[in-house]
């Protein structure tokens, strides 16, 4: 049947290869369609609990999407009259930047202060030119003892200040962010030349949502070529021919294309998970193309012209090639259960890849390759050294079962080792900006993590409640008694400071107000003392039913955040039962992401198990071999992690995918090893031993070849900038090694054994 398919393929193989190209047009037309997100809620569901409690918070208060720019003087005073003066311009400008909403820094807070019977209300540092020195040490102290200021807008020490810049993105078009960020870096750069003095970075919210796109066209600038050039090295030295390296290079474009392509026409957005769908989808095509042309190369060895051995590599390797891919698939499928929708999308374009690999590899590749001149009749690289290790396993199987199982259980046991961690601004290495920015700005300024709580009596005017207010505050206190907490911002601090004033600023009034009335009479009065865009719309809702509390940490683990809010939670219930509260933010997003993945994947990576364990068992005719089989698709994963545990014990969100993803890729070698032993077994009448030595010579090479290969591809991936690619690709690059290793030295001794102890039969 297979051998009529081919000879048809190669007789109307100028029709092919039309149709091809044809085909490959249409899909890749799509690709114009595809664009960049920029917003990291995209590694959130529609149905993630923690982001419909963050879109509730943002409903109810403004939105706190940010830009701040943090400013260093060389000389290391904030509060001098050259640097007031560069605060001051870069505050003013900044309402400039698209989108923006507010702008705070040291130069335009709302300082409140007591004349007569009246409040007064102004910027802390009008004009900062007229400033004295005493001016100048008067606002420095004001500034530094202000508990909405100090770490969050200044270092306690004054030589680092922050401009925080409100952005409220509409979400309208995908150009928002850029242009708020180049906006942004446009006036950076302009106002370090302007003050060369000062060193000018940018943070926030909006910045990282612009460092994603970044991360993505990194990798495609940087490890795209690298990889393609890799790849056609490879195939040169192995193959020995321009005519197998042009076919397969083209079924790898084709591939990429077709499955970018269709991820345009589906509406699949881009992310940096899905930048590197690309590399897998290069890498994981070269198997097909390598197992199909080494064959025709022995053939043509033995004798055969190059049309009889396609035929002849088609009739022992299609449904091998079938199988394999149809578990890769299934294995990039089982991304679907993931939490976090980008690797739905890795999953999807990457089984859409490999699906189209294995139609080109069956119909493009031989057209082309019986096209084209191929006269080397010498075989593959490494086959006559494939030949002798494989008399070395079959020597020694034994010895190798033993020292190969006890390896594989040591590695094993080391799983336990690792636990489910993430530090989210870590998910971008030190190369990008926003990864240095923020490093920077946690270590002297304030912290780039945020947890949100909003407290209330759902009353309206209720957060003017003196019971209301001295709940607060103790919660407020108790936050700030927390190792982990750099800055809380809260409306009682603003209650405090209102009733020193309107006692004549006595500081033995610096306390709450004990009447419900008055507390609302102060707020109304401060209220409409304020400027436009530096109202409390951040701080209080509409009906004045609740306030929120914004606390800034310090760069923290997923565990710690995890353990901080259930810490915080189990105490506003054990402590003011009668308040509606709970806290939310990307922080406390990102931190219960990787544990609500790791469940999710654990339910996907079981349901392609299954699948790939009867795909197996219908492939190989045979219960027992099926099963079999699973043993070394199974093991490298374990192993990996093992390995992982050993040296790194960290488990982000991108590691949780990684046994799913690879459980069809491993199959791979399994699946074209065995066919091979059971066709020397069912056809040719072979023992075990005469069986495993035939795999070897017939398949081994290919199944090196494509093994380095796909090692190389997801090492070149684990040079990404975005850490959940780098560790994903490293990890995976370790899963595939292993997997080899197993089914060089573990799974031939295996099949031995249990011939010799006669529990098996082909």
């Amino acid at each position: 049947m297979v051998e009529l398919y081919t000879h048809f393929i190669i007789r109307w193989r100028y029709v092919v290869l039309l149709l091809t190209i044809a085909f490959v047009l249409i899909a890749g037309y799509g690709a114009q369609r595809l664009s960049f997100s920029n917003d990291y809620r995209m590694f959130f569901g529609p149905d993630n609990p923690q982001l419909l409690a963050f879109e509730k918070m943002q409903n109810t208060f403004n939105k706190n999407d940010n830009i701040m720019f943090v400013v260093t003087p060389s000389d290391g005073k904030v509060f001098s009259v050259e640097t007031l003066k560069a605060i001051k311009d870069i505050t003013e400008e900044a309402w400039q930047i698209p989108f923006s909403t507010r702008v705070d820094s040291v130069t335009n807070h709302q300082h409140t202060s007591a004349v007569g019977d009246d409040l007064i209300v102004d910027d802390l540092v009008p004009d900062p030119t007229i400033l004295t020195r005493k001016d100048l040490a008067r606002i420095q102290f004001i500034a530094i003892n202000e508990p909405m200021m100090v770490s969050r807008l200044i270092s306690p020490d004054s030589k680092y200040t922050g401009i925080n810049v409100t952005v409220q993105l509409p979400g309208e078009r995908l150009d928002e962010v850029p242009t708020a960020v180049a906006y942004a870096r446009d006036m950076r750069d302009r106002y370090m030349g302007k003050y060369p003095e000062l060193d000018i970075r940018l943070v926030g919210l909006t910045m990282m949502n612009n460092a994603f796109p970044e991360a993505s066209q990194g990798d495609a600038q940087n490890l795209y070529p690298i990889a393609l050039g890799f790849i056609i090295v490879a195939l040169l030295l192995m193959l020995k021919g321009v005519s197998g390296t042009l076919t397969t290079f083209l079924m790898i474009v084709f591939s990429i294309i077709t499955a970018m392509g269709l991820a345009g026409w589906l509406g699949i957005r881009l992310s940096p998970p899905v930048m590197s769908a690309p590399i897998m989808v290069m890498t994981m095509a070269i198997a097909d193309a390598v197992h199909l042309l080494v064959t025709m190369k022995h053939e043509m060895h033995l004798g055969k012209n190059k049309v009889d051995a396609m035929v002849e590599s088609m009739r022992i390797n299609f449904w091998p090639i079938f199988v394999t891919s149809l578990t890769t698939v299934l294995g990039f499928l089982s991304l679907n259960f993931s939490d976090a929708p980008p690797f739905h999308d890795l999953g999807n374009i990457a089984a859409m890849g490999v699906a189209a690999a294995f139609v080109f590899s069956i119909t493009f590749l031989p057209a082309l390759i019986t096209l084209l001149p191929a006269r080397s009749r010498r075989e593959v690289t490494g086959k006559y050294a494939m030949e002798r290790f494989g008399d070395f396993v079959v020597s020694n199987y034994k010895s190798l079962f033993i020292g190969s199982s006890i390896v594989v259980l040591m590695l094993v046991t080391l799983v336990p080792k690792n636990e489910l961690n993430d530090i989210f601004v870590e998910y971008f290495d030190t190369a990008i900006q926003f990864r240095e920015d923020s490093d920077y700005t946690a270590e002297h300024l304030t912290g780039v993590y945020y947890i949100d709580f909003s407290l209330g009596m759902g009353e309206s005017g209720g957060i003017s409640d003196p019971a209301f207010l001295k709940n607060a505050d103790k919660f407020v206190r108790y936050l700030r008694a927390q190792p982990e907490v750099m800055h809380v911002f809260s409306l009682t601090d603003t209650f405090k400071r209102l009733n020193k004033n309107m006692h004549g600023d006595d500081p033995a009034w610096y306390k709450l107000p004990d009447d419900r009335n008055l507390a609302a009479q102060y707020l109304l009065l401060y209220e409409m003392s304020l400027p436009y865009g530096l109202d409390l719309n951040n701080q209080i809702d509409v009906g004045k039913t609740a306030t929120k509390i914004a606390v800034t940490l310090k760069t923290l683990s997923s565990n710690e955040i995890l353990a901080f809010e259930q810490r915080t939670s189990a105490w506003l219930q054990e402590n003011m039962p009668e308040l509606t509260g709970f806290g939310t933010g990307p922080t406390v997003m990102f931190a219960h992401l990787g544990k609500r993945n790791i469940n999710s994947m654990l339910i996907g990576t079981t349901i392609a198990l299954f699948m790939i364990s009867m795909v197996l068992i219908i492939f190989f005719r045979s219960f027992k071999y099926g099963l079999i089989s699973l043993l070394p698709n199974l093991l490298p994963a374990a192993a990996a992690f093992g390995i992982w545990g050993l040296f790194v014990g960290q488990v982000g969100i991108a590691l949780s995918v990684v046994t799913g993803m690879t459980l069809g890729i491993v199959v791979d070698d399994t699946v074209h090893f065995m066919s091979k032993y059971l066709r020397a077994r069912r056809e040719k009448g072979f023992d075990a031993k005469q069986a495993v030595h035939y795999a070897f010579n017939s398949v081994g090479i290919a199944l090196l070849v494509t093994s380095i290969v796909l090692v190389a591809g997801f090492m070149i991936m684990a040079q990404s900038h975005f850490e959940l690619n780098a560790g994903m690709g490293l990890l995976t690059s370790v899963v595939i090694t292993l997997a080899l290793a197993i089914d060089f030295m573990l799974l031939p001794p295996l099949l031995i054994k249990l011939e010799e102890n006669g529990k098996i039969r082909a």
